[in-house]
């Protein structure tokens, strides 16, 4: 493992202390250790098949974690249900299609937030960053384009105003004009409200725009991580994700 080029944050949102888990007695993810910062965004890059996706599935609860700990502002969450974290304030945008297709846009979105009073007083958060979603809230939203859908999962994440968020393959499928979309509402999100984001990418250009920091996962294990604005970043990713 190379070198950390950057220590740590001290005062994390998010600490993972070696973290395994996994499916029966398969382990996928491996003795994993990071932590993230308020205002901070940290991409996992890695390949298909490495367990990116289990990594904040047990973050978040969905798949138990054998050994290790999962701390939230210095809180134990480790195998916590996921409803109960994400009433602490942590928001999860999977890399499935996780909308509702029967139900409206707007009804999709009330599931981000505790009250509908709650739901109308941050409709502004969304248009904001969508202006396409707020303008379908009557929509059906089966029907809603593939990169409209993923607006929709990622204003859902919006408007529960986060301490948190982790994002599971936002950028998969989109047009380029749609990543580059995503990469502005993320910057800005993290600009206007400190919000830390744990991001998890295959597309490099689009996690080079948007993260501070890099950790590349392999067969479940961290072999690097850096600054993304050391002067070779580009090159040592590119290398990891080509072998």
């Amino acid at each position: 493992m190379s070198a950390v080029r950057k220590l740590e944050p001290a005062d994390s949102v998010l600490a993972v202390e070696g973290l395994t888990s996994g499916y029966d007695a398969a382990p996928v993810v491996r003795n994993v250790s990071f932590s993230i910062a308020a205002g901070e965004i940290l991409v996992i890059l890695g390949k298909n098949g490495m367990g990116k996706s289990t990594l904040l599935k047990t973050i978040m609860g969905f798949v138990r974690a054998s050994s290790g700990k999962v701390r939230l502002a210095g809180a134990d969450i480790t195998n916590s249900a996921p409803h109960l974290i994400a009433r602490r304030a942590v928001a999860y945008t999977p890399q499935e299609y996780a909308i509702f297709q029967d139900l409206t846009v707007e009804e999709n979105l009330r599931l981000g937030v505790e009250s509908d009073e709650l739901l109308r007083q941050r409709l502004d958060d969304v248009e904001a960053a969508f202006p396409r979603i707020a303008q379908r809230l009557r929509q059906r939203a089966g029907t809603l384009s593939g990169g409209e859908q993923k607006m929709l999962l990622l204003s859902r994440g919006l408007i529960a105003r986060p301490k948190i968020m982790l994002i599971d393959e936002i950028s998969e499928g989109l047009q380029p004009t749609m990543v580059a979309k995503m990469a502005e509402v993320l910057q800005a999100t993290k600009d206007k409200s400190g919000v830390a984001i744990l991001l998890v990418e295959q597309n490099l250009p689009f996690a080079l725009s948007v993260a501070d920091r890099y950790a590349i996962l392999k067969i479940g294990e961290i072999v690097e991580r850096g600054d993304v604005a050391h002067a070779d970043t580009a090159a040592t990713l590119e290398e990891h994700l080509r072998i």
